[in-house]
């Protein structure tokens, strides 16, 4: 199994150790790869669109190119972000926003279309929920149709802090989940998300000019004659 974790932080603390739990319970033969935000990508989007016309216009293509390249060879993604005023924080914000390209309405990659993916985040009390809900909609919004969430409050500042008793907890959790990772197929994204998919299609093929570019790329991909990326 082909694993991506992406870190909304540079420093190994409690959501980067739930993470690590999670991946350290799959029982299968791995392959892992991390990314630390803003270490492995520091920028914020500067709305240049260049984009828009070609993704290697943006002038952080070089950064995103390598976090993308391994983002669709993995079979799952494990995003983890600490809550940040309860929402993720501005790294991983910031790293949702440079991969807008990836979002439906955009250039899909139909790699996206067959993974599986966990959004982990921990807090010191409340707003665990609130940081996981803007990555997991991104992740949506990408296709991927198979998503599990996991936060929870370890009352605690470091992970050196979480008590005895909140550890075993989690190392429970994340056993329960590694095991549904590895037994449970994937399956196809959402009614709403094929929906969308269809809609957006319909979109492009009726109104090629609104964005050129990307028309463009969606008929290569078959999908303006109706083959979808979820279909083998």
């Amino acid at each position: 199994m082909r694993i991506v974790l992406i870190h909304g932080q540079n420093h190994k603390g409690s959501t980067y150790h739930v993470g690590r739990i999670l991946v350290d319970q799959l029982s299968e033969e791995k392959e892992i790869t991390e990314f630390f935000l803003p270490r492995d990508l520091e920028h914020f989007c500067i709305g240049c669109y260049a984009c828009i016309d070609d993704e290697e216009k943006c002038p952080y293509c070089e950064e995103k190119e390598k976090i993308g390249a391994a983002m669709e060879k993995a079979d799952l993604l494990v995003f983890t972000t600490p809550n940040y005023c309860m929402a993720p924080s501005a790294p991983m914000k910031s790293f949702i926003d440079l991969f807008y390209q990836y979002w439906i309405p955009h250039r899909p990659r139909k790699s996206m279309f067959t993974k599986k993916a966990v959004v982990i985040s921990t807090t010191a009390g409340t707003g665990a929920s609130h940081a996981i809900t803007p990555i997991r909609r991104t992740l949506a919004y990408w296709g991927v149709p198979y998503i599990k969430t996991y936060g929870i409050a370890v009352q605690a500042s470091r992970w050196s802090e979480v008590g005895r008793r909140k550890r075993k907890k989690i190392q429970k959790d994340m056993r329960i989940l590694a095991r549904k990772l590895q037994t449970v197929s994937c399956g196809k994204p959402s009614l709403y998300i094929r929906m969308m998919f269809g809609m957006m299609a319909l979109y492009k093929k009726k109104n090629p000019e609104a964005a050129p570019a990307e028309t463009a790329y969606w008929r290569e991909q078959g999908w303006l004659d109706g083959i979808r990326p979820w279909r083998d």
